[in-house]
């Protein structure tokens, strides 16, 4: 576990997320057990943010090359030329 200064704060939650974080803490605490939820959540929303990202930008027009695409290409090409 991180050794980081830690804030206070009040939340409210619903019933049956307290009894989940109860049922699931096993010996650690409640807060310690609601901390790594909220980073796995987190994780997982940043992951599905990045995928939707990616998603649009490999959406390209049917057909139609990006311009950054055909860069890449140029200069590989002329790498390969070098060579």
């Amino acid at each position: 576990m991180k050794t980081a200064t830690r804030m206070i704060k009040s939340y409210t939650i619903d019933p049956e997320i307290d009894e989940y974080v109860a049922i699931t803490k096993g010996e650690r605490s409640a807060s310690e057990r609601v901390n790594a939820l909220l980073r796995r959540a987190m994780i997982q929303e940043r992951n599905e943010e990045l995928e939707a990202e990616a998603a649009a930008f490999f959406a390209a027009a049917p057909g139609k090359p990006r311009k950054g695409t055909l860069d890449f290409q140029k200069a590989a090409l002329r790498t390969f030329d070098r060579d």
